[in-house]
């Protein structure tokens, strides 16, 4: 059977996606453009041409009808608006339909943060000083410090550190800079003096696992959850809880929300209000009056 116009329009357009996207976005979008394309198939259409605002929205009915969390059909609106866009440029479409169907609300459910006493807890008390112990230690202050997410943290190369800052490459390929306070770059210090017993040669990442390797997302997200129990946290530890807490102590402190957009990376204002750029001196000012380890120095061990 000879594909249609439709299934080759869809192939293009996940082939253009893969020279900018992350391969974890090029598979959700294919799952998403997959139910489109069952959808509109089952509908008798199939050339992305026939792409109609009524269409959409039945389409996202019928999904919804099956089931699907709000999350998840944003999801396929986003994807469905990719793809209708696509289809825009190369002259198929005289406008995206899908910019006509609102977004589906999403509920404001976020982690609980943890709280400052709770965290410096989890943060300060003593490992065995391994090397695995002092990288854990370091993953753990860099996650509540600059509020990364964990794929910006697995990501990191050891070029992407600076003296008071670290580049990170957030969601849709966007650089950005975040401060790294006291307390995270004594940890990152340690780390970096013991990485050379673990790395493999040539190997670029911060941080690697006990084969010298990149670590992986799976593998920080383990750690993390292993060491909040040795430690004594009563709930699961995951990464995205360490960014909400950085995200929500740090507005407490600043009352800046654009500052905290910023640092966090978000492209819309509207993203951080659940819980205009900013130059690097003014966020720099921000975090250091604001957050709670920015400047704590360690305890004097003889007491004085």
């Amino acid at each position: 059977m000879a594909e249609n116009a439709l299934r080759r329009q869809l192939d293009e357009c996940l082939s253009a996606l893969a020279r900018t996207a992350s391969p974890a976005t090029v598979t959700a979008y294919r799952q998403d453009l997959a139910a489109l394309t069952e959808f509109l198939e089952a509908q008798g259409i199939e050339d992305g041409a026939e792409l109609k605002v009524g269409t959409v929205r039945r389409f996202l009915g019928a999904e919804r009808s099956r089931g699907l969390a709000p999350r998840s059909l944003a999801r396929r609106r986003a994807a469905a608006s990719h793809f209708a866009n696509f289809l825009r440029h190369a002259g198929l479409l005289g406008h995206n339909p899908v910019e006509l169907v609102p977004t589906p609300r999403q509920p404001g459910h976020l982690p609980k943060p943890l709280d400052v006493d709770q965290l410096a807890h989890l943060l300060d008390t003593p490992h065995d000083g391994s090397p695995l112990a002092t990288r854990d230690q370091a993953m753990l202050e860099l996650f509540y410090s600059s509020g990364l997410r964990l794929a910006e943290l697995a990501g990191l190369d050891l070029g992407d550190l600076e003296p008071r800052r670290v580049r990170v490459m957030g969601k849709g390929s966007k650089p950005r800079q975040v401060p790294v306070g006291g307390s995270a770059r004594r940890a990152l210090e340690q780390w970096l003096s013991l990485r050379p017993a673990l790395a493999a040669p040539g190997e670029a990442a911060l941080f690697v696992g006990s084969r010298g390797a990149r670590l992986g997302h799976r593998a920080i997200q383990k750690r993390l959850a292993e060491l909040a129990r040795r430690r004594g946290l009563p709930e699961h530890l995951h990464p995205h809880r360490l960014r909400h807490s950085f995200a929500s102590h740090l507005l407490e402190s600043s009352q800046d929300l654009r500052a905290v957009q910023e640092l966090l990376g978000h492209a819309n204002l509207s993203t951080t209000q659940v819980y205009t750029k900013l130059d690097w001196q003014h966020l720099a000012a921000t975090y250091d009056a604001a957050h709670p380890r920015a400047r704590r120095r360690p305890a004097d061990p003889s007491g004085e």
